[in-house]
């Protein structure tokens, strides 16, 4: 049996924040984005292309983001980040980075995953033909259940967390994903637990994670103003 490759980061977070049979989105686009571009930095952290400045009393989402190498990684949005980030005239503070890479990555993300066949666009007609919706649905229902089978041994226990796992674990229990999992457990439970395996990886991959966070919270305090 041929192994299902791994998905960027990204990828993974795009698919479990949308339902597999209607492809609705489980949270608000914008606040989705902000965690896929979180995604972005952590992959690009994880291959060594970034770095965090030294930790002090500052927030995580105002710590600098530094380039630590601009070697192209093959992938076609982590290296847009890595050519933005070279760009800037000054090291940006993560928050500041992930509200603009934000903008249109919900859009880009999603092309992505239709050029590469796990998503299908399908159109739906309503009011007899006279309304239509697009909405985009997998190929094949193992890339997104692959990922929560993942997150569900780690959950269990039943396997070791990696790096990437446990990012994916951080992301989804800080943007309320953890209910869409479809486990059983008490989702408040799980979430902790979630964020505990995240939290006992690397400092700057849980800064980032607590980055978006912020991020997130910035746009759902905006809403009310």
């Amino acid at each position: 049996m041929m192994a299902i490759p791994r998905l960027p980061l990204r990828d993974e977070l795009f698919l479990l924040g949308h339902n597999d049979d209607t492809g609705h989105p489980h949270i608000h686009r914008q606040a989705l984005a902000l965690g896929l571009a979180g995604a972005v930095l952590i992959d690009l952290f994880l291959a060594g292309r970034i770095a965090l400045d030294p930790t002090d009393d500052r927030p995580a989402g105002d710590r600098w983001l530094r380039l630590y190498s601009d070697q192209p990684v093959g992938d076609l949005i982590a290296d847009t980040a890595i050519a933005a980030i070279r760009r800037g005239r000054t090291a940006p503070p993560v928050k500041v980075f992930l509200r603009g890479f934000a903008d249109d990555l919900y859009e880009r993300t999603r092309a992505g995953l239709v050029a590469a066949g796990i998503l299908r666009q399908v159109t739906r007609r309503r009011l007899g033909g006279l309304a239509r919706t697009d909405t985009y649905l997998p190929t094949d229902t193992k890339w997104p259940v692959v990922a929560r089978a993942r997150l569900r041994y780690l959950a269990a226990g039943r396997e070791q967390p990696d790096n990437h796992t446990a990012a994916l674990a951080g992301l989804v229990a800080t943007l309320g994903l953890t209910a869409h999992l479809y486990l059983d457990d008490d989702t408040t439970v799980l979430t902790e637990r979630l964020k505990a395996i995240a939290g006992q990886h690397h400092r700057s991959v849980w800064d980032i994670t607590a980055a978006v966070d912020a991020a997130v919270g910035d746009l759902a305090t905006a809403t009310y103003r």
